[in-house]
């Protein structure tokens, strides 16, 4: 009954088409120019990428927190590391950069040599005062030098956070205004105001400053992502138009298939914008993965034009067969290539889901211009020339093509002997695999701010955020003397580990005062014993404007407190292990009853981000696998054709992930990608072999082999131009700065390498082979939907 109602509905959507040729084209340009108005709604992305779902543990623990102290990543940092900075004139114009930055409204308050503040004891009071660490303006190197060892030999608490002690490098906190933070605002601060400001200082020194911090961070990310995407365009509609051309040799089909995906690409910009997505480092992939995927429609309905024409030279007729033969295969492999995408919707990550959803939108799009633009375009021209046609008796493709069928009839045990022995090597490399969840790993290298990155790692011991939250479940309790003294003993453990930068908390400014108590001698930076507690924590509680510093380190009640680290850029397993560390540590210095901590922290973040979303693409995969396999089962009806047409589509994964293991790519969320694009697209060659598979063994009457050589003749030239455009197309994403999408466009490409000779040798092989398995009515009879009309046999037109 489908297969009766699909016979029927593809000739009615040639008529139909080609009876509204103006009015189709006048609607396909009303679309295109409404989505093209859409585009005004474009933003990219000015947060980082929401990985967990809301309702993650770990996800509810970070925003409790942001609801108690804020958002811990807007700071950036400056830096500098060299001694001139220590002359007058370098030292009062470091000084006046943080007066500078101060002095804008996005940033909230800045931390510097400028405005440090240093506590002091006032006797007559018997109270801690905030004083200014600079009282003047130095005019000599003297006074310099002094301010300098006073820092750095008498001020332990600011080690770390405003200078290294041992190569005297100084650094500048600037705390961004939090309302600015997922804005553009945030941008236009960081790429022109701040890039000024760092860019005088350094003509005016001549010293080297070094900048980074998250927001930082992720302005440049962004600007690095913009400004590929329009790369990413022209690579890949230049490399598309030239494997386009050398196939056709027409420059009329050639700039066809490009106006076809042109139009493709500004409706994926244009429903971005009506869908008011962000442009992410993934939905910025989308408009250069529309060009790959379209051009081999518009080879497959251009390369069947010019056949038909070839055979009786009748341009309406030619034109109502490519949409009528071709529209309905075409239908079905973009249907499976956005069902690879769209497999993405089901999961919880809102960046995936905005990826799947977008992609498998723009995927049937550009199918639809497709069938709707080349046939109504050709419908308009002259007849393509003999020289336009010559393409289709290349004595080269004819090489391959026997080639292919040569392998298929004489080399069947070797074929099956290599596909053995390279699935063996491929398990033995899966074993090599490893996860990683580096957060800056994806990052352009060659960039100034990776550099700086590196640089801070080595100074401060990293950038990126790791808090713990101490509940005390009472009024004041951070401060107690047993609570401190369990986070010093905490901090202690942090600071022992490598990976951590010193910790911070309220402890240290309890032992800062502790200090200042005895006259700033430095030995005495430590918590207080139980006899001095009681008259220190007493001036402390007294001290005018010592809530601001408090304030930083609890809450106002004093019943919540923070432990603020940071962490080198580490791999996922250490990364785990330091988790795991801090946690026995948290279990054993804070008993339950009386504590609720936990640890957060935009670094653990990612790493819980990392872990769920490895382990939602192998479900995404196994869903795509899934549906498809269901998709082919209404096709053809028999389990075995399910498992036979699995086995060339599911080797090409196996041996990337071999591949991957061996040369040391490791699985992250970038390259997990790869699986579920690339089972998507290669699975289509599959479609179309079997189809016409199916197809001639209704004409030949059972015949396998017969059926199969006919199949890889007609089908395997095709197969053979998608499949280059689409490794060449793909290959385009190697010249990203990105490492993940780097990684992403040559493992996608060699996977899709590997399947297409899979389809084309592999598949016909293991039909032959089993030739007596499915030569039954079970397997061969009529399948749900003709993909390929049975006109399609007639070798001969009239």
């Amino acid at each position: 009954m489908v297969a009766k109602l699909t016979k029927g509905f593809w000739p009615a959507v040639a008529r139909i088409i080609l009876r509204n040729r103006i009015l189709i084209l006048c609607a396909v340009a009303a679309a295109t120019v409404f989505l093209v108005m859409q585009w005004k709604n474009i933003q990219f992305s000015n947060t980082e990428a929401n990985i967990l779902p809301e309702d993650h543990p770990a996800t509810i623990q970070y925003r409790a927190f942001t609801n108690i102290f804020g958002e811990e990543g807007n700071a950036i940092v400056l830096a500098v590391r060299d001694k001139a900075l220590f002359e007058t004139d370098n030292f009062n114009r470091w000084n006046k950069l943080s007066k500078q930055l101060e002095a804008f409204p996005e940033v909230d308050f800045v931390v510097s040599t400028d405005n440090l503040k240093i506590l002091e004891k006032d006797t007559t009071l018997q109270q801690f005062v905030v004083q200014p660490f600079l009282k003047g303006t130095p005019t000599n190197s003297n006074e310099i030098d002094s301010l300098k060892n006073n820092l750095i030999q008498s001020i332990p608490f600011y080690e770390g956070l405003i200078y290294n002690k041992d190569s005297e490098t100084i650094q500048t906190i600037a705390y961004l205004d939090k309302d600015i933070m997922s804005t553009p605002v945030r941008n236009e601060f960081i790429l022109n105001d701040l890039g000024d400001l760092v860019k005088n200082f350094e003509q005016e020194t001549d010293m080297d400053v070094r900048v980074s911090g998250m927001p930082y961070i992720r302005t440049w990310n962004t600007k690095s992502i913009v400004d590929e995407i329009g790369i990413f365009i022209a690579g890949a509609l230049l490399v598309t138009s030239l494997i386009f051309f050398f196939f056709f040799r027409s420059f009329r089909a050639t700039f066809i298939s490009m106006c076809v995906v042109i139009i493709g690409v500004m409706w994926a910009f244009g429903i971005l914008g009506l869908l008011q997505y962000e442009i992410t480092i993934l939905t910025a992939l989308i408009p250069p993965l529309i060009i790959v995927i379209g051009i081999p429609n518009c080879i497959f309905l251009i390369n069947k034009y010019q056949q038909e024409v070839k055979k009786h030279g009748n341009q309406a007729l030619s034109l109502q067969r490519v949409i009528s033969k071709i529209g309905n295969a075409t239908l079905m492999t973009n249907v499976t290539t956005a069902s690879g995408f769209a497999t993405f919707i089901i999961l919880d990550s809102d960046l995936l889901k905005e990826f799947g959803i977008v992609a498998s939108i723009n995927i049937i799009g550009i199918f639809i211009l497709s069938l709707l633009i080349i046939p109504i375009i050709y419908s308009f021209m002259a007849l393509p020339k003999t020289k336009h046609l010559k393409h289709l008796n290349k004595k080269w493709i004819d090489i391959f093509v026997n080639w292919m069928e040569r392998m298929v009839r004489d080399y069947r045990i070797g074929v099956y002997i290599t596909s053995v022995i390279v699935l063996v090597l491929s398990i033995v490399g899966i074993y090599q695999i490893k996860i990683t969840g580096s957060r800056i790993e994806d990052l352009p290298k060659n960039t100034h701010y990776f550099k700086d990155i590196r640089f801070f790692e080595e100074e401060f011991d990293g950038i990126m955020p790791l808090e713990i939250v101490v509940d005390t479940k009472r009024k004041n309790g951070a401060i107690k003397p047993a609570t401190l003294r369990r986070m010093d003993q905490l901090g202690t453990l942090m600071t022992e580990t490598p990976e951590l930068s010193r910790p911070i908390s309220v402890v240290d400014l309890v032992k800062y005062s502790k200090q200042v108590f005895y006259n700033g001698i430095p030995k005495y930076y430590q918590l207080p014993t139980s006899q001095e507690n009681t008259f220190i924590m007493d001036m402390v509680r007294r001290s005018s404007g010592e809530g601001d510093l408090l304030e930083s380190f609890m809450d106002s009640t004093g019943q919540t407190a923070r432990i603020t680290a940071y962490l080198q850029d580490v791999k996922i397993e250490r990364m785990e292990e330091i988790e795991s560390d801090m946690q026995k540590a948290i279990d054993k210095f804070f008993p339950s009853e009386r504590y609720t901590v936990f640890m957060t922290g935009k670094a653990l973040l990612f790493l819980k981000g990392t872990r769920y979303l490895v382990k939602n693409l192998l479900i995404s995969l196994a869903l795509a696998i899934g549906l498809i396999s269901l998709f082919m089962a209404y096709l053809f009806r028999s389990f075995r054709m399910i498992i036979i047409s699995l086995v060339p589509n599911l080797l090409p994964l196996v041996v990337t992930a071999g591949l991957m293991g061996f040369l040391g790519i490791p699985i992250k969320p970038s390259t997990i990608l790869v699986f579920s694009i690339a089972f998507g697209i290669s699975v289509d060659d599959t479609i179309h072999f079997l189809a016409k598979y199916r197809q001639e063994l209704a004409a030949n009457r059972w015949q396998i082999k017969k059926s199969v050589y006919a199949a890889l003749r007609e089908t395997g030239v095709s197969m053979f131009y998608t499949s280059i455009v689409l490794f060449f197309g793909f290959s385009v994403f190697i010249i990203s700065s990105f490492g993940g999408t780097k990684a992403l466009g040559g493992l996608v490409s060699a996977t899709l390498m590997f399947a297409m000779l899979a389809n084309l040798i592999l598949l016909p092989s293991l039909l032959l082979s089993l030739e007596r398995s499915i030569a039954n009515k079970q397997v061969l009879k009529k399948p749900q939907i003709d993909i390929l009309p049975k006109e399609e046999l007639n070798p001969e037109e009239k």
